[in-house]
Protein backbone atom coordinates (compact mmCIF):
# COMPACT_ATOMS: atom_id res chain seq x y z
CA UNK A 1 0.00 0.00 0.00
CA UNK A 2 1.37 3.29 -1.15
CA UNK A 3 -0.33 7.13 -0.09
CA UNK A 4 1.06 10.43 -0.51
CA UNK A 5 -0.82 13.15 0.45
CA UNK A 6 -0.38 16.99 0.52
CA UNK A 7 -3.02 18.57 2.37
CA UNK A 8 -4.26 21.12 4.40
CA UNK A 9 -6.16 19.49 6.94
CA UNK A 10 -4.51 17.68 9.78
CA UNK A 11 -4.22 14.10 10.22
CA UNK A 12 -4.18 11.34 12.70
CA UNK A 13 -0.99 9.40 12.99
CA UNK A 14 -2.55 6.33 14.76
CA UNK A 15 -5.35 6.04 12.37
CA UNK A 16 -2.54 6.26 9.39
CA UNK A 17 -0.43 3.58 10.49
CA UNK A 18 -4.02 1.25 10.98
CA UNK A 19 -4.81 2.19 7.43
CA UNK A 20 -0.71 0.69 6.38
CA UNK A 21 -1.01 -2.70 8.13
CA UNK A 22 -4.99 -3.34 7.12
CA UNK A 23 -5.59 -6.69 6.12
CA UNK A 24 -1.54 -7.93 5.44
CA UNK A 25 -0.42 -10.25 8.10
CA UNK A 26 3.11 -10.07 6.56
CA UNK A 27 4.48 -6.76 8.46
CA UNK A 28 6.27 -7.65 11.01
CA UNK A 29 7.42 -3.77 11.91
CA UNK A 30 6.00 -0.03 11.36
CA UNK A 31 7.96 3.16 11.44
CA UNK A 32 6.54 6.12 11.78
CA UNK A 33 7.53 10.04 12.15
CA UNK A 34 5.33 13.02 12.86
CA UNK A 35 6.99 16.07 12.49
CA UNK A 36 5.41 19.65 14.56
CA UNK A 37 5.78 23.17 14.00
CA UNK A 38 8.41 24.13 16.70
CA UNK A 39 7.59 27.50 18.41
CA UNK A 40 10.92 28.72 18.93
CA UNK A 41 12.15 32.13 18.54
CA UNK A 42 8.46 33.73 18.57
CA UNK A 43 7.66 31.96 15.69
CA UNK A 44 3.83 32.87 15.22
CA UNK A 45 2.85 30.58 11.80
CA UNK A 46 4.76 28.76 9.54
CA UNK A 47 3.02 29.14 6.19
CA UNK A 48 3.86 26.38 3.05
CA UNK A 49 3.42 26.14 -0.10
CA UNK A 50 3.46 23.68 -3.22
CA UNK A 51 3.16 23.07 -6.87
CA UNK A 52 0.15 21.23 -7.04
CA UNK A 53 1.16 17.33 -9.28
CA UNK A 54 4.47 18.29 -9.21
CA UNK A 55 4.96 17.72 -5.17
CA UNK A 56 3.24 14.60 -5.55
CA UNK A 57 5.51 13.07 -8.10
CA UNK A 58 8.38 14.13 -6.55
CA UNK A 59 7.28 12.32 -3.24
CA UNK A 60 6.36 9.37 -4.92
CA UNK A 61 9.51 9.12 -7.35
CA UNK A 62 11.35 8.69 -4.07
CA UNK A 63 9.10 6.36 -2.44
CA UNK A 64 9.42 4.62 -5.20
CA UNK A 65 13.71 4.59 -4.97
CA UNK A 66 12.78 3.55 -0.63
CA UNK A 67 10.91 0.97 -1.99
CA UNK A 68 13.69 -0.13 -4.31
CA UNK A 69 16.32 0.03 -1.66
CA UNK A 70 15.00 -1.35 0.81
CA UNK A 71 12.12 -4.69 1.41
CA UNK A 72 9.12 -2.35 2.23
CA UNK A 73 5.50 -3.60 2.15
CA UNK A 74 3.73 0.05 2.46
CA UNK A 75 4.62 3.43 2.69
CA UNK A 76 2.36 6.64 3.73
CA UNK A 77 3.43 10.11 3.52
CA UNK A 78 1.49 13.18 4.69
CA UNK A 79 2.82 16.75 4.62
CA UNK A 80 0.67 20.01 5.28
CA UNK A 81 0.32 23.01 3.98
CA UNK A 82 -1.40 26.35 4.45
CA UNK A 83 -0.84 28.33 7.22
CA UNK A 84 0.13 26.20 10.33
CA UNK A 85 0.79 27.42 14.03
CA UNK A 86 3.29 26.23 16.57
CA UNK A 87 2.61 22.59 17.83
CA UNK A 88 0.25 21.67 14.54
CA UNK A 89 1.61 18.32 12.88
CA UNK A 90 3.23 19.46 9.65
CA UNK A 91 4.35 15.89 8.27
CA UNK A 92 4.04 12.56 8.55
CA UNK A 93 5.78 9.38 7.28
CA UNK A 94 5.22 5.51 7.96
CA UNK A 95 7.27 2.42 6.69
CA UNK A 96 5.67 -0.89 7.31
CA UNK A 97 8.21 -3.96 6.24
CA UNK A 98 8.90 -7.52 7.31
CA UNK A 99 11.63 -6.35 9.91
CA UNK A 100 12.15 -3.35 11.59
CA UNK A 101 15.78 -2.27 10.23
CA UNK A 102 13.82 -1.30 6.61
CA UNK A 103 11.37 -0.45 8.31
CA UNK A 104 13.96 2.50 10.57
CA UNK A 105 15.66 3.18 7.48
CA UNK A 106 13.53 3.55 4.59
CA UNK A 107 11.65 5.88 6.84
CA UNK A 108 14.77 7.72 7.60
CA UNK A 109 15.34 8.27 4.16
CA UNK A 110 12.07 9.83 3.53
CA UNK A 111 12.18 12.37 6.23
CA UNK A 112 15.95 13.23 4.85
CA UNK A 113 14.35 13.43 1.48
CA UNK A 114 11.52 15.74 2.51
CA UNK A 115 13.54 18.26 5.16
CA UNK A 116 15.94 18.88 1.90
CA UNK A 117 14.75 18.24 -1.72
CA UNK A 118 10.83 18.10 -1.39
CA UNK A 119 9.30 20.78 -3.77
CA UNK A 120 8.03 23.02 -0.29
CA UNK A 121 8.47 26.48 0.35
CA UNK A 122 8.45 27.61 3.87
CA UNK A 123 7.49 31.09 5.30
CA UNK A 124 8.14 32.23 8.97
CA UNK A 125 5.79 34.64 10.54
CA UNK A 126 7.00 36.97 13.50
CA UNK A 127 4.58 39.24 13.82
CA UNK A 128 4.48 41.78 11.22
CA UNK A 129 7.69 40.14 9.92
CA UNK A 130 7.91 37.06 7.66
CA UNK A 131 11.07 35.62 6.03
CA UNK A 132 11.71 32.35 3.77
CA UNK A 133 13.39 29.50 4.98
CA UNK A 134 16.88 28.41 4.16
CA UNK A 135 17.22 24.98 3.75
CA UNK A 136 19.58 24.15 7.05
CA UNK A 137 23.37 22.84 6.33
CA UNK A 138 22.66 19.93 8.83
CA UNK A 139 19.87 18.52 7.08
CA UNK A 140 21.44 18.61 3.97
CA UNK A 141 24.67 16.59 5.44
CA UNK A 142 22.27 14.37 6.66
CA UNK A 143 20.87 13.25 3.25
CA UNK A 144 24.03 13.16 1.74
CA UNK A 145 24.97 9.61 3.56
CA UNK A 146 21.80 8.59 1.32
CA UNK A 147 23.60 9.33 -2.18
CA UNK A 148 26.87 7.76 -0.23
CA UNK A 149 25.86 4.49 0.35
Amino acid sequence: MKTIRVQTADFDGGAECERLVAGQTDIGAVVSFTGLVRGDDGLDALALEHYTGMTEREIARHVQQAETRWSILGVTVIHRIGRLAPGDRIVFVAVASAHRAAAFEAAQYLMDYLKTRAPFWKQEHRGADAAWVEAKESDADAAIRWRES
